[in-house]
């Protein structure tokens, strides 16, 4: 039973919901483990205002193999690391080849290995205003899930109630929101899984989150989208756009979100509302045009239609 479903103001687009909590450590001495810290790597979580106690953490010893090799970087590389800076005045933005790539090896041993930081913010920054909800350690994911909106004017943190027999339950509470304007840059992690990826404010204070379907939060996060509506495309664009909303079964409330790729490409993603989940969020049905509304297929996707 649908109770409260988030939905955006007038003129402000949904452009992607999914699951997200606090990061959370993979190399041996952190595995399992996460830390809360001001810029002088000083623990700062029974300074969070409103937090309830949370499970405290020790590093494990680094004397074993694995760590070591994990140390000395031997692994395979298997993932990219992407910096995506995102302001109002626009910029140079780098695109992932995948946003679900994982590594063997941590790109930043000192905040992956040695520590792992979720938090990473000074007194009265952005960073120490995000909600306790978002950590596995204070919250029950048995019974509560904590997802991570992304709008074209800001993103929103949303709790509600987990129901594992009924996953259309959707009951929504905004425990946090802040305008995109707001968020610096975009850095995906992607040591060990491929989940993880971090927000960096423009105070300097950053979070570390970690997310399942996370391609589908960084299409539209990594990067402030234009947005085009149908009748900025051409007529066969259209059709194609129209005859796939039709074949599946897109309500009236619904309009495509319908962006140009760097490469001239276009991206159509519809989330419908029957396919919102506590578990997965908003799933999106997409296809990808080129200039002549063509239906690409995914085998001869570019890197920008990522």
């Amino acid at each position: 039973m649908r109770v409260n479903v988030w939905q955006p103001q007038a003129g402000e687009t949904l452009l992607a919901r999914a699951p997200v909590t606090f990061a959370t450590g993979a190399a041996p001495p952190v595995r399992g483990m996460r830390w809360f810290r001001d810029t002088e790597r000083n623990d700062i979580q029974h300074e969070l205002q409103g937090w309830p106690e949370g499970p405290s953490f020790i590093p494990r010893s680094t004397g074993n193999t694995m760590a070591r090799r994990l140390f000395k970087g031997t692994a395979k590389v298997t993932g990219v690391s992407v910096m995506a800076a995102l302001s109002a005045a626009g910029g140079n933005i780098a695109t992932p080849s995948s946003a679900d790539s994982g590594s063997d090896t941590p790109d930043d041993p000192a905040n992956e290995v040695d520590d792992f930081p979720v938090m990473w913010a000074a007194q009265g920054t952005i960073g120490r205003t995000l909600p306790w909800q978002l950590d596995p350690g204070r919250v029950n994911q048995k019974y509560w899930r904590t997802h991570l909106i992304v709008t074209d004017r800001r993103i929103v943190v949303v709790e509600l109630p987990y129901d594992g027999k009924n996953l259309e339950a959707i009951d929504d509470e905004v425990i946090w929101q802040a305008p995109r304007t707001d968020i610096r840059a975009v850095e995906l992690k992607n040591f060990k899984d491929g989940n993880d990826f971090t927000i960096v404010f423009s105070d300097g204070s950053w979070c570390r989150l970690s997310c399942r379907s996370r391609r589908q939060l960084m299409r539209y996060l990594m990067r402030a989208p234009v947005l085009l509506t149908a009748a900025d495309l051409n007529q066969p664009q259209r059709k194609a756009v129209l005859d796939y909303a039709e074949e599946i079964e897109m309500p009236d409330s619904v309009s495509p979100v319908i962006t140009q790729n760097s490469c001239g490409h276009y991206n159509v993603d519809i989330l419908l509302p029957s396919r919102l989940t506590s578990s997965f969020g908003a799933s999106e049905e997409s296809l990808v045009l080129d200039g002549e509304g063509r239906d690409i297929d995914p085998s001869d996707y570019h890197t920008e239609d990522y």
